[in-house]
């Protein structure tokens, strides 16, 4: 059956929150700091949470810490539908090894935690340029070479890899857009996933990464065009965007969902229309950054996704609904 406002799984990502490394605190400390987290997830009134690894690093817990990550959100109430590991680029020129061997044990522990779908991405870490920024979008960060098909190759070959640990896992694999790298074109995200060639590797076309930048974008309307008959996870959050065509000057600030630069009730319709059923995300940067989650996510819930019973397109992906986790 299709999903619907009531039942679409809508999870607040972990960004707002500080990182909580086991190396950084004892376990007793650690229990807290999980829980008091988790716990204002679940009083913002989601049932759903992205295990953002930019707070935990999930695939490097010992079996220790697993169990008490597991004791941790099952006393929250939280039901986690998705992990998002970010800033792992498998083709990192000196980390990608290492990165490919994180995102397989990422992998193994989001089956221990029946969580159906990873998405991972080719963003490197923040420069030390960007991270002295109010926004880190606006410093210049890693370029992936678009002309370099030794590294394209690798890019296929390793998503490949981690695909078909996924798919022997039941997971789906999902990657994420971002500027300036292999994802960070519509057509260059497509023909990536399409040279992968794993119905169980898909796009989360996170467009507001694109839409935020100071330079000129594509539409998004063409990238969802693009993208959305591959998606089967997304990140959604939205940006208000002004462009002078005299001084050249384009300026960005984040935006609640509904008053951005995108339009969500054209983009679900969208996605619905090209066999979208998988979890959506809620992301946002600044302020209260969880807060204005509830609130995107009430405005999806309450004004845009569907009421009533309708026929979804066909993806050319898996989707989540048509696992048995959903």
């Amino acid at each position: 059956m299709a999903l619907t406002a009531e039942t679409w799984p809508i999870a607040a990502a972990m960004l707002p929150f500080p990182a909580a490394q086991p190396e950084d605190a004892t376990e007793d400390a650690l229990h807290v700091e999980w829980a008091r987290s988790l716990q204002q997830v679940a009083d913002a009134d989601f049932a759903h949470v992205d295990l953002t690894d930019s707070w935990v690093r999930y695939g490097d817990l010992d079996e220790r810490h697993r169990q008490l990550f597991r004791h941790v959100l099952a006393d929250s109430g939280l039901k986690a539908a998705s992990l998002s590991a970010i800033r792992r680029s498998v083709i990192d020129a000196d980390t990608g090894a290492e990165n490919l061997a994180y995102s397989h044990r990422t992998l193994d522990f989001a089956a221990d935690l029946g969580i159906g779908v990873v998405s991972v991405g080719l963003h490197q870490a923040l420069s030390p340029r960007q991270r002295e920024q109010l926004w880190f979008w606006t410093a210049e960060g890693h370029r992936d070479r678009l002309d370099d098909r030794e590294a394209w190759d690798l890019a296929v070959s390793r998503f490949r890899e981690l695909g078909a640990h996924a798919a022997d896992l039941g997971l789906l694999l999902s990657l994420e857009m971002y500027e300036h790298t292999f994802l960070g074109s519509g057509a260059s995200a497509v023909r990536l996933v399409e040279e992968i060639g794993m119905a169980e590797v898909g796009l989360n076309p996170d467009i507001g990464n694109l839409v935020r930048l100071h330079e000129p974008i594509e539409d998004w309307r063409e990238l969802l065009a693009q993208t959305l008959p591959f998606t089967n996870f997304w990140h959604v959050k939205n940006y208000a965007r002004d462009e002078d065509p005299q001084s050249g000057v384009i300026t960005t600030l984040p935006a609640y969902l509904e008053s951005g630069l995108i339009d969500y009730r054209s983009a679900i319709a969208m996605a619905i229309d090209s066999g979208f059923q998988g979890v959506i995300c809620t992301e946002h940067y600044g302020g209260d950054g969880l807060s204005m989650s509830a609130a995107n996510r009430d405005y999806l819930r309450r004004r845009i996704l569907p009421r009533r019973d309708y026929e979804p397109g066909a993806s050319l992906v898996v989707q989540h609904s048509e696992r048995s986790w959903s």
